[in-house]
């Protein structure tokens, strides 16, 4: 009958409805939660934060339209794609390059925000470069 997402879309409310006595009902449904290790940069492994993945995501999409919504749909895409991962670790550079990539073919403005951080921008002509790429593409498209 009617489903929504509930928790900063972590789970999804349904409403329903028994074909057979008409009763009508709430379920939950909710991500299995998965164990992941991060290999960081130096070398040291911590376990996986969705509430920081999120939150880099959010600064991304940071007054865009629907950005609250975005970035839920954005970061259960992410994590799927984390949980069909064979092993039990990803490194801090794999998990930037997968966001990288969703962000590239959902948002440009997002996508430059993220980059900028990700790829520690030092000039104007490192984002100029970037902002070339995207060009390109689309172009090419």
């Amino acid at each position: 009958m009617d489903s929504r997402e509930i928790k900063n879309g972590l789970a999804i409310r349904r409403r329903r409805e028994c074909e057979h006595c008409e009763g009508r009902f709430t379920t939950y449904e909710a991500m299995e939660d998965f164990h992941l290790s991060i290999v960081k940069r130096d070398g040291s492994k911590q376990e996986y934060d969705r509430e920081k993945l999120r939150s880099g995501i959010a600064k991304a999409f940071e007054k865009r339209p629907n950005s609250e919504e975005r970035v839920a749909k954005l970061l259960g895409s992410i994590e799927e794609k984390l949980q069909n991962l064979e092993g039990e670790s990803i490194t801090s550079r794999g998990i930037g390059d997968l966001v990288m990539d969703v962000l590239r073919t959902t948002d440009e403005v997002a996508y430059l925000r993220f980059a900028s951080v990700y790829k520690s921008f030092g000039s104007a002509a490192s984002f100029r470069k970037e902002i070339d790429k995207i060009d390109d593409r689309n172009e090419s498209k």
